[in-house]
């Protein structure tokens, strides 16, 4: 039989090779060509001058920002709230798809279906008024129901308060996003074989033990895989929520990378470092998502690449 070579297999599949060219071009100018400008982290550019005016700095501001407190305190701030956001996320989304899962009443599991996802859906502008109107002193919901409950005496200033800060960003993403993230699990679960429930139930196994021994397990590649990409996004902890909800009082815990990016960056017109600072959390990302796939991949479970 007669070998297909590549250029005759990409002919026979030109249609389809056609359609893929906007994506192509899309992704190129969007991802791949931003990526000339972390040369500007190695400058000390300045806008008024063309690419071959620059001055060459080397790894000048790398180093100053791993000597600089304030970049050391969001790099802090950003794991520490990244990490209490992936494990909640995770935690919430298995534990609400295992519960979506076993109601029997379809008409009312469409119904918190629909609901869990609607938060999705809203800007984190609107989600933010939300949650500083329901922390709020006068007449917030929270305080009003601690009160009545007899935990606090008096109301609480949630948001002047820095210890209460990574919770807050931590419980108000598990709202907007858990019904969203539930999705691919429910869908992992609905490629279960349904014979292996009716087999467990003659053996005697309740809902417990099917969850445990059939359902997780049925679901752990999906969990895996999904876990890989969280670590490549372990310093994305987000950006519109913080910048947002935090103040003069609780600056030191609320801001991240990316909002220390907006400061020099724009605010302070400083592009080599706001470059620097970018490209080091990105590189990061990268390796991490790298690693984490080695590890599945030496611990035999499934992996990205």
């Amino acid at each position: 039989m007669k070998k297909v070579t590549f250029f005759q297999k990409a002919a026979s599949q030109r249609q389809l090779i056609y359609m893929s060219l906007p994506l192509i071009l899309y992704v190129l100018l969007f991802s791949y060509v931003p990526v000339w400008g972390w040369t500007m982290a190695f400058q000390n550019y300045k806008p008024s001058k063309s690419f071959f005016e620059q001055e060459w700095a080397g790894l000048r501001w790398f180093k100053f920002l791993f000597s600089d407190p304030g970049f050391l305190r969001v790099l802090r701030n950003t794991l520490a709230m990244s990490l209490i956001n992936t494990s909640l996320g995770f935690i919430t989304a298995i534990g609400f798809a295992l519960f979506l899962n076993e109601m029997r009443t379809v008409g009312f599991k469409r119904f918190v279906q629909t609901v869990s996802y609607l938060p999705h859906f809203l800007s984190w502008i609107i989600v933010t008024s939300l949650v500083a109107s329901m922390l709020s002193v006068e007449n917030g919901a929270i305080n009003d129901v601690l009160m009545a409950l007899g935990v606090i005496k008096e109301p609480v200033l949630f948001l002047s308060e820095p210890k209460y800060f990574w919770v807050i960003v931590g419980f108000t993403y598990v709202w907007k996003e858990v019904g969203w993230n539930t999705i691919i699990y429910l869908a992992a679960i609905a490629g279960i074989d349904p014979t292996l429930y009716e087999a467990a139930e003659i053996d005697g196994c309740n809902r417990w033990k099917k969850m445990w021994h059939i359902t997780l397990p049925g679901i752990k590649a999906t969990i895996v895989i999904l876990m890989i990409m969280s670590v490549g996004h372990i310093l994305d902890a987000g950006f519109e929520l913080q910048y947002l909800l935090k103040n003069g009082l609780i600056q030191d815990v609320a801001e991240t990378i990316d909002i220390y990016v907006l400061k020099y960056g724009i605010q302070s017109f400083n592009y080599s470092l706001a470059t620097a600072a970018g490209m080091f959390k990105n590189v990061v990302n990268v390796f991490l998502i790298f690693l984490a796939n080695w590890i599945a991949r030496r611990a035999g479970e499934e992996r990205l690449i």
